[in-house]
C-alpha cells in the first residue's frame, strides 16, 4: 500500500482534490481561450475534471456505471471537436456534460446528506458541489447558445457569441444570488433557465449547507 503523507491526506479528502480542480481550471482557461490551442488544452483539462469527478462519485451512492458511460461519451465527444474540429457536436458534448454534472453534484449532495456528521471531507464537498451545479448549468447556457444564437448580450463584444468564461462568470452569480454581472439573458428560455439555477442556489444554500454548518456547530464542545 502507499503510505505518502500527501497521498492519505488526498484519500481522505477527495472532494478537496476536486474542488481545486475546478477552482483552477476556472482561473487558467481565460489565459488560452480564444485559440484552438486553448481549446484542446481545455478540452485535455475537462477529461481530468470528469476522472475526478468519477472518482467522486465512485465514492457516493450514485450509480458508477451511469457516471462511467456518460464521462466515456463525453471524452469522445470532446476529442472529436479538439482533433477534428467536429463543432457541430458541441450541443451534444454541452448537454451531456451538463446532465453528468447534476448527477455528480446529486450524488455528492446525497453523500453529505446520508448521516448526521460534518466531516472535513464534508465541508470541502459542499463547495465542490456548488461548482459542478456552477458548472452543470454552464453547459445548459452553451447548449441554449448554439441553438439560439444571440441567446445572451454583454457589454463588450455584443454581438458576439459569449465565451465559456463569459456564461461560467453568469452561472456563478446566478447560482450565489450575488447579481447578474454584465451578462444577461435574452430570450425566454434562458430567462427561465436562469431562473431555476437562482432557485437551486437559494435551496442549496438553505438546504445543504445550512444542515453542514449546524451538524458542524452541534459538534463543537460548549
Amino acid at each position: 500500500m502507499i503510505s505518502h503523507p500527501l497521498f492519505r491526506r488526498t484519500a481522505r479528502h477527495p472532494s478537496a482534490i476536486l474542488l481545486l480542480v475546478q477552482l483552477s481550471g476556472m482561473l487558467l482557461y481565460p489565459f488560452i481561450e480564444g485559440t484552438h490551442a486553448g481549446l484542446v488544452a481545455f478540452n485535455a483539462f475537462g477529461l481530468v475534471v470528469l476522472g475526478f469527478t468519477v472518482r467522486m462519485v465512485r465514492k457516493t451512492p450514485g450509480e458508477t456505471w451511469y457516471s462511467a458511460t456518460l464521462a466515456g461519451t463525453i471524452m469522445v465527444l470532446l476529442l472529436l471537436q479538439s482533433l477534428l474540429g467536429m463543432r457541430h457536436l458541441l450541443p451534444w458534448s454541452s448537454a451531456l456534460e451538463a446532465l453528468f454534472y447534476f448527477h455528480a453534484a446529486y450524488s455528492l449532495i446525497s453523500y453529505m446528506m446520508d448521516d448526521y456528521q460534518a466531516t472535513t471531507d464534508e465541508l470541502f464537498a459542499a463547495g465542490a458541489t456548488f461548482t459542478l451545479l456552477a458548472w452543470g448549468f454552464t453547459h445548459v447556457f452553451i447548449l441554449i447558445q448554439s441553438l439560439q444564437p444571440g441567446t445572451f448580450a454583454a457589454a463588450v463584444n455584443a454581438d458576439s457569441a459569449r465565451t465559456w468564461t463569459e456564461l461560467n462568470y453568469l452561472s456563478f452569480a446566478l447560482l450565489s444570488s450575488t447579481g447578474i454581472g454584465d451578462v444577461i439573458p435574452l430570450t425566454p428560455q434562458a430567462r427561465a433557465v436562469a431562473s431555476v439555477e437562482m432557485f437551486t442556489g437559494l435551496i442549496y444554500l438553505a438546504g445543504v449547507v445550512a444542515r453542514l454548518i449546524g451538524l458542524t456547530m452541534q459538534g463543537k464542545p460548549k
